[in-house]
């Protein structure tokens, strides 16, 4: 692993510069659009960000864990992970609803700040510091970041405990000190209360031990500290679900939900064919459930498809979810003067750019350099690519890849720079200082 370079005074006049500009237009944005950024009526709780907002208000009146997604919303519920109602709790309780949505969103700005400080660690071992500032200059100025600090979702929080992980998981492996490892685990638990697919995350540490060649006996040890943490910090969970339901949800009970969805291509029906074959099944129905028979219904359809309309189904489980978690912002709020078509057009420009720069890193730099990024990035579009991939889910992981877009600008306007110097020595007006 590429050991970091010492942070010069003037490269923190720098950072810290970026960062006070994302503060400050991320604070300018929602502070002027407020409610804007709502997706649902907080009235008739009908979107995901109403629905944490009415199970925040619950736990804060004593009630249990609860998401209005398939009950009334006063039974308990093991559907969502609580880790968004009590963040959530936690600024509505001394401030409101209305001046705690407030204070959430302006929490959120904070953490697109620090994100900024984040990303520049990690570019910076991954690559140099040039890349790294460069990286943080697209963060600065990617629009979908300042409209994620104004909604009420995971995402903001997810990606910096998924960045902070990252981060942490480089530092541990290169140190080998069993704090590190502890804090591995304490970000893992965090990031699962959030989104439980995080969980899995630190296994691509055996790639960076593997670099690092590390023993067995190392590899036992640590692996036994993180999920040591990891366990004993998600057993809360895990004991309310048995004192609740009788019996172990790991995480929670809606993983049928996002992979029945996810064999929607293009969010229409099955091929036609698909109901006589399977005549249990109903049009105005199919699509409803969330758990083990929601599975059994998409596990039909993929069967299906993948007998009848054998390529439309293999491009939609492999270009067709890529296209939705990386060409599809995480836009659904335009803010002015980005509005949406031109957000596409940009979106798609980032991710030629990162496209063409990650090809040139793998030719040019050492391949283990970039494991960090690399292993993250698949790992987290593995796992979406069996269940619903859109924007929202693809948004965390671009933080990961924007080092790769910072380093394609970075060695095209080298290549750019060297032409021009051999252009001007070739016409006799570039003279060396001896």
């Amino acid at each position: 692993m590429q050991r970091p370079e010492e942070t010069r005074p003037r490269d923190r006049i720098w950072l810290a510069g970026i960062m006070a500009f994302v503060l400050a237009v991320s604070c300018f944005v929602v502070l002027a659009h407020n409610d804007y950024f709502l997706l649902g009526d907080l009235n008739q709780p009908n979107n995901d960000d109403v629905k944490y907002v009415r199970s925040a208000q619950t736990l804060l009146e004593g009630g249990p864990l609860t998401y209005i997604n398939h009950d009334s919303g006063t039974e308990p519920s093991a559907f969502i992970m609580p880790g968004m109602p009590l963040l959530l709790a936690a600024f509505i309780g001394p401030f409101g609803e209305q001046g705690g949505i407030v204070a959430f969103r302006l929490f959120q700005c904070l953490e697109q700040a620090a994100c900024v400080y984040i990303l520049f660690l990690i570019a910076r071992r991954v690559f140099d510091r040039r890349v790294a500032f460069v990286a943080c200059v697209i963060m600065a100025l990617y629009p979908p970041d300042y409209f994620s600090s104004g909604v009420i979702l995971t995402e903001s929080t997810f990606r910096l405990l998924c960045m902070l992980l990252v981060l942490s998981m480089m530092i541990a492996a290169e140190t080998r000190k069993g704090s590190s490892y502890i804090a591995v685990g304490v970000l893992t638990a965090a990031a699962a209360y959030f989104k439980p697919h995080a969980s899995l995350l630190p296994g691509v540490m055996l790639f960076l031990w593997m670099r690092e060649r590390y023993s067995v006996r190392e590899m036992a040890k640590f692996t036994a500290m993180i999920a040591g943490t990891f366990i004993l910090l998600l057993c809360p969970w895990w004991i309310r679900n048995m004192l609740t339901f009788d019996r172990f949800i790991l995480f929670t009970s809606s993983a049928g939900s996002p992979f029945l969805l996810g064999t929607r291509i293009n969010y229409q029906m099955p091929p036609a064919g698909f109901f006589d074959a399977y005549p249990q099944y109903d049009p105005a129905t199919l699509f409803k459930g969330w758990d083990d028979g929601a599975i059994s219904k998409g596990l039909d359809i993929l069967r299906y498809g993948f007998s009848h309309h054998f390529w439309t189904y293999l491009r939609w489980y492999t270009l067709g979810k890529l296209e939705g978690l990386y060409i599809d912002p995480y836009y659904w709020r335009p803010i002015w003067p980005i509005q949406r078509p031109l957000m596409d057009a940009l979106q798609k420009i980032l991710m030629s750019v990162t496209f063409v720069g990650f090809v040139w890193a793998l030719i040019r730099e050492r391949f283990g350099r970039m494991l960090p990024l690399l292993l993250t990035f698949a790992y987290f579009t593995a796992i979406y690519i069996p269940f619903v991939a859109f924007g929202r889910y693809g948004y965390p992981t671009i933080a990961f890849i924007l080092p790769f877009a910072a380093y394609g600008l970075c060695q095209a306007w080298d290549f750019i720079r060297l032409r021009h110097k051999v252009r001007i020595k070739s016409s006799g007006r570039y003279t060396f200082n001896k």
